[in-house]
C-alpha cells in the first residue's frame, strides 16, 4: 500500500502546485489586462496601477472570466472606448498565455 500512497500524495502535490501557478497566472493575467485597458481609458502611474487592481479584485466575484470580462467592457464602454468583445476576448488569451509563460520562467 506504500506505493499506492505515496503514488496518491504525488498527483495530490502535482494538483495543488499545478493549481497554485494557474492562480498566479490568471491574476498576472488581470493586472497586465488592467494596465492595458488604463492606457485605452487615458490612465498612467498610480491611476493605472490601482485601475490594474480593481481589475484583479474583479475577479473574485464569481468562477471563471466573465467577470473581468464584464469590468473591462463596462469601463471602455463608460468612457466611449471602441472595442469588440471578441478583440477583448482575445487580447485576455494573449495575456493569459504570456501570464503563464512568465510565471513558469520565474
Amino acid at each position: 500500500m506504500s506505493g499506492l500512497d505515496d503514488l496518491g500524495k504525488t498527483h495530490e502535490n502535482k494538483f495543488a502546485h499545478d493549481s497554485d501557478l494557474e492562480f498566479k497566472a490568471n491574476a498576472r493575467r488581470n493586472k497586465l489586462l488592467g494596465l492595458w485597458a488604463a492606457e485605452l481609458l487615458g490612465l498612467s502611474g498610480d491611476a493605472a496601477e490601482a485601475y490594474a487592481k480593481e481589475v484583479i479584485v474583479a475577479d473574485l466575484e464569481e468562477k471563471g472570466d466573465d467577470d473581468v470580462f464584464r469590468k473591462v467592457r463596462q469601463d471602455l464602454d463608460s468612457k466611449n472606448v471602441e472595442m469588440s468583445d471578441h478583440r477583448l476576448r482575445r487580447e485576455m488569451d494573449e495575456l493569459m498565455a504570456r501570464a503563464r509563460e512568465e510565471i513558469q520562467t520565474e
